[in-house]
């Protein structure tokens, strides 16, 4: 059985990663991996490669930096061109890039079945491009892998019962699982105690007002405990812009790799994030998360009061620190599966 992988940015990898150490038990799977390029990162070397233990994509499309519609209808061309060359079984999408739904649309107008790993996640925020790719790969997709609970729901509440829907737990958490015996300690001093932040989303960097109200309560927070914060490149350049800058207090370091993040996510009090898996991987380690956002994906985290909404609202995000630095944070079991989805995937694939 051949399985055509499409992915387009480095989380996509950290989950195909668990797939392939799963797939290569079996002789009878073929793999084949496109990277699309959608998020051109001049560190996915050899080196990354090497490191993480991710077989290198047979093609690799370059294809990033275009407007949301020109990066999908090349991804399609050019996927499509692959499809009929290398004549898979299977193609398998993860999560909601424009990788993820150019890969799902060449599969199905192949008739090619097609199977998504992460579906039924939903944010119910239709102005994110992310929610449309969501939306239109589940419709489309023969076999729906649904992390939690809540995405079966929501598959089942949209009437796709027709496809077969099933729920794996999360892959992402086999990665890391996997990978935190890797973990590495990024090159900076840290306290015994302290906040792992990130802020990159652009609802948040690109309104001068919220981050300067996220700046403002990361300062204010610092005061009381060390906040480290990997500072991605375009949220540096936005704060610069707007003219904004962090105490001293703040710990700002370079953006770091997977297994430096593990290292944080393992060693830090509590997390505060804008990002859509980072609360997830929270929840992996244990760790309370302050939520930059007004809705999330992961809703069964702000359900079990471990994860709080708070958008870039300056007196929310303080609340948000004081309840979890003061409270006995409880962590439900199993909200993301027992670590073995990859194996759970490619049984089910194979029954087909």
């Amino acid at each position: 059985m051949k399985i055509l992988t499409i992915i387009g940015a480095r989380p996509q990898f950290i989950k195909a990663s668990a797939f392939s150490r799963e797939a290569n038990k079996h002789d009878n799977i073929e793999e084949v991996i496109i990277h699309t390029g959608q998020h051109f990162d001049a560190n996915m070397s050899d080196i990354f490669f090497e490191e993480m233990g991710i077989p290198k994509p047979k093609y690799n499309l370059n294809i990033h930096s275009l407007s949301h519609g020109a990066m999908t209808g090349r991804m399609l061309e050019e996927i499509e061109t692959i499809l009929i060359k290398e004549k898979p079984d299977w193609v398998l999408v993860y999560g909601d890039t424009n990788s993820t739904l150019a890969g799902a649309l060449a599969a199905t107008k192949l008739h090619v079945k097609l199977a998504h790993v992460e579906a039924g996640l939903r944010s119910h925020n239709t102005k994110m491009p992310e929610e449309i790719n969501r939306i239109l790969t589940d419709r489309i997709s023969d076999l729906l892998f649904c992390p939690t609970e809540t995405a079966v729901k929501n598959l089942e509440h949209e009437n796709l019962k027709q496809n077969k829907i099933i729920r794996t737990g999360d892959i992402m958490y086999d990665s890391a699982l996997y990978f935190k015996q890797f973990a590495k300690k990024p090159k900076a001093n840290f306290n015994n105690n302290f906040i792992l932040a990130t802020l990159h989303r652009a609802e948040n960097t690109d309104d001068k007002t919220k981050l300067e109200s996220i700046v403002s309560a990361i300062n204010s927070i610092s005061a009381e405990t060390q906040i480290v914060i990997p500072l991605h490149p375009r949220t540096k350049e936005k704060m610069k812009h707007f003219n904004l800058s962090f105490d001293k207090t703040v710990q700002s370091i370079s953006p770091v790799g997977y297994l430096e993040m593990l290292w944080l996510l393992e060693n830090c009090s509590m997390v505060m994030t804008d990002s859509g898996g980072l609360q997830k991987e929270a929840y992996f380690f244990q760790k309370a998360c302050i939520c930059m956002r007004e809705e999330t994906e992961w809703t069964e985290l702000v359900e079990h009061n471990i994860n709080q909404l708070t958008g870039s609202n300056y007196n929310k995000i303080h609340d948000a620190y004081q309840k979890f630095a003061n409270g006995n944070n409880s962590f439900p079991k199993n909200l993301y599966g027992t670590g073995d989805t990859s194996a759970l995937i490619l049984n089910e694939i194979q029954k087909i």
